[in-house]
């Protein structure tokens, strides 16, 4: 018997595959079983391999000696005797028994070839068996629960729900937010949802090496002191370094490049058009008149629609941090921007608080050059706390979790939406028992360095979760809400919508492949209760949301589909890849100040600034903090791209095939408008979007 180390092909057409069963006979089973690629996949234990069919099983057959097969990354081949005929093949069932010591085992698939020829059945798996244990997998052409009929497989589509329900249990983290995984850390998790060996090792190894390095600096210039110079952040500038953040460093402080980050940056959907000013920014049209074009006017460029609000209402009141004894501060800035016809989108009015007065200025571009530079950075210290912890962490992360929960717990590995929806889950549990346990909870990174840690970021959260809504999520109707659709240059909009039609398109082709008509939608119950799980527990603390608990039409789903994969994908990208870009400069986008707002314009002083911006200490974190999470992960899985081939029918993979090549054609598109220019926008090229959310 030959084994194999390479990786071969899984996936072939099975012409003999019928309603996912195949009539077999007696006589030799040709079996193929196949070892995860990953570090410790492997296993010396006894795997004993049992075919069950509909007429029968055949003998529980060893599978080779101990120690000798199931290698990392092996296919190895076997055959199986079967005296009576077994009808079709329904279920493949492996048990695993320990030898000596225990040595769990990762198994990628199982095909079976009955005797006689007719095709090549496949069984994914894509599990670990720990323990003396036993698992049976179904052959791999997804079915809807109506399309079974057979008693053995109507009932091992409940008990794997059973047993995943007792496996994966929901708790709230915090009131007034979703709910996730009952894990208090990762080591809690199911080892199906935990990062491999491999990829563990670089999470750890890569945050240790950025503070290690970041410590060595601080050492080197003065631990825990101020800066005396915004040239000194350069001296942080060491190993960690992009060619966007060195751009940065040069023109952080220019208006033009300060409203392109509020386009293109880690935070693209707070900005949004307004006809008229708000009633708590008074601005008036001679206060602004020198930042304008020739020729117009404030009232005339509201008509027009060339005028745009980032309105941080949601920071007022929140609670400050206490970092080493000290109180940090905040600000609920409302900051006007203008388009330009020539400088593109630029600032013109900053009030660094919501009520106007005395000690709340409004700070113009014609100001003192310290006092308008100061103001810019305070919209960008607000910037950091909505980008990390709301656009980035709750508008992604978390809202993510939520459905890899009620996926586990609701719908079996048979049914065609688990299929769809498993490769864009990869590793986000644990990412997210890692965040709430490394980086906001009580003793955590950002209680460290963050002026919202602590009290401030659940406050935050709360807030956030009161006004999220579904259409929110829906990148169509967010530009549409906030009036963004004809802002130039807005490289965010344009890429997320090709992508989020590409993705729509994909998924509606998949959707009809399984569904014919809305009535298999409304009536497949396995759905109704995993969309009833998302919103009643899930979403349930969400009054407004606005996802209804029953799908009725295809349409709906393939929406729901779609924001969901999105999500996990393009919206975490655009909000996570660029992190270390903006934030490594630390003046651009300061975690934290440690002096309140300037409430007298010509009080500012570059001693001010100094005082108010973060620490040696403080700044230090930041650039390893956002260097770790924001940097490619080398394991990293490319949209569109499926290391786990969980369809195995052929109309499925052209489906799959064609999604793929629209991925490529927008790859083109996206490097082909970019070839050239200065600040190229590359966070939304597929290649560089990961299939899940990993970090």
């Amino acid at each position: 018997m030959e084994k194999k180390s390479l990786l071969e092909p899984v996936w072939k057409m099975f012409s003999s595959v019928e309603n996912g069963c195949t009539e077999m006979g007696e006589g030799d089973y040709k079996v193929r079983v196949a070892t995860g690629t990953s570090e410790y996949s492997g296993t010396n234990n006894y795997i004993y391999l049992t075919l069950v069919g509909e007429r029968g099983e055949s003998e529980r057959t060893l599978l080779d000696n101990p120690g000798l097969d199931f290698c990392r990354g092996a296919v190895d081949e076997y055959q199986v005797t079967c005296s009576a005929p077994l009808g079709r093949l329904l279920l493949v069932r492996l048990e695993k028994q320990r030898y000596w010591v225990e040595d769990n085992w990762f198994c990628r698939y199982v095909t079976v070839e009955p005797p006689g020829g007719g095709g090549e059945l496949s069984f994914p798996c894509y599990r670990w068996l720990i323990g003396d244990v036993k698992v049976e997998m179904r052959e791999g052409t997804a079915r809807r629960e109506s399309e079974d009929s057979l008693p053995q497989l109507l009932a091992h589509r409940k008990a794997e729900l059973q047993e995943r329900q007792k496996t994966y249990r929901w708790v709230a983290w915090a009131p007034g937010i979703p709910k996730c995984i009952d894990a208090k850390t990762e080591s809690e998790l199911h080892q199906d949802v935990r990062f491999d060996n491999e990829k563990r090792s670089d999470f750890e190894g890569s945050l240790q090496y950025a503070l290690l390095e970041l410590s060595l600096k601080k050492l080197a210039i003065r631990f825990g002191k101020s800066w005396d110079d915004l040239d000194d952040f350069k001296r942080i500038f060491w190993k960690l370094r992009s060619p966007i953040a060195e751009y940065c460093m040069e023109h952080w402080k220019e208006d033009w490049f300060f409203g392109y980050q509020c386009m293109n940056g880690s935070n693209p959907r707070m900005i949004r058009r307004v006809r008229e000013l708000p009633k708590n920014l008074p601005v008036s049209g001679d206060m602004v008149q020198g930042s304008m074009a020739p020729r117009t006017s404030l009232e005339k460029e509201l008509t027009a629609g060339n005028i745009y609000l980032l309105d941080y209402s949601i920071m007022e009141g929140v609670p400050t941090n206490v970092i080493r004894g000290q109180r940090q501060h905040i600000a609920a800035p409302l900051c006007l921007l203008y388009q330009h016809p020539d400088q593109g989108l630029i600032p013109i009015a900053i009030q660094l608080g919501q009520t106007p007065g005395l000690d709340t200025p409004v700070f113009l571009a014609r100001d003192p050059p310290l006092a308008w530079l100061l103001a810019k950075m305070w919209v960008r210290h607000a910037e950091f706390q909505v980008f990390q912890l709301l656009s980035h962490l709750l508008r992604t992360h978390l809202v993510v979790e939520v459905f890899c929960v009620a996926t586990l717990r609701q719908l079996p590995a048979v049914h065609p939406i688990y299929k769809l929806l498993a490769p864009h889950q990869r590793y986000t549990l644990e990412i997210n028992c890692r965040g709430r346990t490394q980086l906001i909870s009580a003793d955590g990174i950002f209680k460290r360095v963050v002026s919202t840690g602590g009290e401030g970021l659940l406050v935050l959260a709360q807030r956030e979760y009161q006004v999220l809504t579904y259409e929110s999520l829906q990148p169509r109707r967010d530009f549409l809400e906030r009036g963004v659709t004809q802002l130039r240059d807005y490289h965010y909009r344009e890429h997320s919508m090709l992508l989020w039609d590409a993705i729509h398109s994909f998924v509606e082709e998949m959707v009809r492949v399984y569904y014919q008509t809305d009535s298999d939608v409304l009536q497949d119950s396995e759905l109704q209760n995993w969309i009833q799980e998302v919103v009643q527990e899930g979403f349930g603390e969400i009054p407004t949301f606005g996802l209804p608990g029953v799908l009725q039409t295809r349409e709906e789903l393939v929406t729901l589909l779609s924001v969901v994969i999105f999500t996990s994908t393009t919206q975490h990208a655009a909000t996570n890849n660029g992190q270390f870009d903006w934030c490594a400069w630390v003046p651009n986008t300061p975690c934290t100040m440690r002096q309140p707002a300037p409430t007298d314009k010509d009080a500012v002083t570059m001693a001010l600034i100094m005082d108010t911006l973060p620490d040696i200490s403080q700044s230090c974190v930041e650039m390893a903090i956002t260097w770790h999470l924001g940097r490619a992960q080398p394991d990293a899985v490319p949209l569109g791209q499926y290391t786990e081939e969980y369809f195995t029918e052929g109309r499925a993979r052209e489906v799959i095939d064609k999604f793929r090549q629209e991925l490529k054609d927008i790859e083109k598109h996206i490097l082909s408008q970019n070839e050239g220019a200065e600040l190229p926008y590359l966070f939304l090229l597929p290649s560089r979007i990961e299939n899940s959310i990993t970090i």
